[in-house]
């Protein structure tokens, strides 16, 4: 039987989601406490691979077993998990539904704050320069008429294509804070990061419109500008077609 999960992490102590050799990750920590429990092997995996440091408002997996499960499942997973991971929901799928390539959109979210704040440090980008969102919005507008994204993804990446479409792509403002918003059907490595620190550019008067579309039209990464820091980034949605799904509990 397929199940999957929607959980949430802190991802400040993780080194990302993938589990990897000598390194503390989201995956290694609910996969080796879900085998504590179940007192068997298992298989976990994710809707993505987010970054060191990246957290999760929503998130999904997948994993096999012949065990019936209940909600006590759910409840005994967050009793053993570590703070910073919190598991919400328990489903019952079809075998062939999968938690990465069955994704319908992902949505992220990027945060920065310009008045100091001991209380948003850690999850917000503290950027202090005077920034035009009426020209990042229209600097969003020219990012989501494009499908090629080479110029905001990771080099050296394991990619087979470099196409995305962009549904939804805006700036919000509320008060001190500024936010971020971006939804596609997929994501390259890095590329939202890449995108938010080519857009404060933009908000700057560093990068001007024209030269904005010329760097995606580049395709390539090091035309665009400096990856912004992983703390403030939040995978903030996935969606399925969840019409055959039974929740469990």
């Amino acid at each position: 039987m397929r199940y999957f999960a929607e959980i949430s992490y802190d991802g400040s102590e993780f080194h990302g989601w993938q589990k990897q050799p000598n390194a503390y990750s989201v995956q290694e920590e609910i996969q080796t406490k879900m085998e504590r429990i179940l007192q068997i092997p298992i298989q976990v995996t994710g809707c993505g691979r987010t970054d060191t440091g990246v957290h999760a408002s929503q998130f999904f997996l997948h994993f096999d077993t012949d065990l019936d499960l209940d909600s006590d499942f759910v409840y005994t997973m967050n009793q053993v998990l570590v703070p910073e991971i919190a598991v919400h929901n328990l489903w019952l799928c079809n075998e062939e539904m999968h938690a990465r390539f069955d994704a319908k959109s992902r949505s992220y979210r990027y945060k920065l704050h310009n008045a100091k704040s001991p209380f948003h440090r850690h999850v917000s980008y503290y950027f202090r320069p005077e920034l035009d969102l009426e020209i990042m919005n229209a600097g969003a507008d020219v990012i989501a008429g494009h499908t090629h994204f080479d110029a905001f993804c990771k080099s050296r990446t394991d990619n087979k294509t470099d196409i995305c479409r962009i549904d939804h792509c805006r700036w919000i403002k509320d008060g001190h804070r500024l936010e971020f918003e971006v939804t596609a059907d997929r994501f390259l490595r890095n590329m939202v990061r890449a995108m938010v620190g080519t857009l404060l550019l933009v908000g700057q008067g560093k990068l001007s419109l024209d030269e904005l579309d010329n760097i995606l039209q580049s395709r390539k990464r090091s035309n665009a500008g400096e990856s912004v820091p992983a703390h403030a980034l939040f995978l903030e949605k996935v969606e399925y077609d969840q019409t055959t799904w039974r929740k469990v509990g």
